[in-house]
């Protein structure tokens, strides 16, 4: 977890206001979904993502067997991790990053 120093002007003192981690959404390889389904439920549920994104990491899923599709804090990650796999993507546990 990174830490920003924050000066207190008043006091001289140097605070660290602690950042919250980030945590990975990866999505698995498996027999059941096409392409089309995971890029059509990556471009629905996470922010920032277009067809072109999608399909890449789509296909990186197939070749590697997985892929990190989403890097941000917990409760977000926890959300979309949830709606991908309500979609039924096939899903890694969430990991810290």
């Amino acid at each position: 977890m990174g830490t920003t120093p924050l000066a207190s002007p008043a006091t001289g003192t140097v605070l660290e206001r602690k950042q919250y981690p980030s945590y990975k959404i990866i999505v698995l390889n498996d027999e059941v979904n096409t392409f089309q389904h995971v890029v059509d439920v990556l471009v629905k549920y996470l922010p920032g993502m277009n067809p072109d994104k999608a399909w890449g990491l789509a296909q990186e899923v197939d070749r590697e067997g997985q892929a990190i599709v989403w890097v941000g804090p917990q409760e977000q990650a926890e959300h979309y991790h949830q709606q991908l796999a309500m979609e039924g993507l096939t899903m890694a546990p969430l990991e810290r990053a």
